[in-house]
């Protein structure tokens, strides 16, 4: 299994539009400034806000 990191420049909005297309937010969350979810099969992935 891989695992992907998405830079992103709205958190709150990436986050959004990946659980409206089917993805779930993970139950731990390590930092703020990333968040973890799964896709509809249970893959994790994460949008990382791009601060730069």
């Amino acid at each position: 299994m891989m695992h992907f990191d998405f830079q992103v420049g709205d958190l709150d909005s990436a986050v959004a539009e990946a659980i409206a297309l089917g993805a779930t937010l993970a139950g731990h969350q390590l930092q703020e400034h990333v968040q973890v979810l799964l896709d509809p099969a249970g893959h994790p992935f994460c949008l990382c806000r791009d601060d730069g």
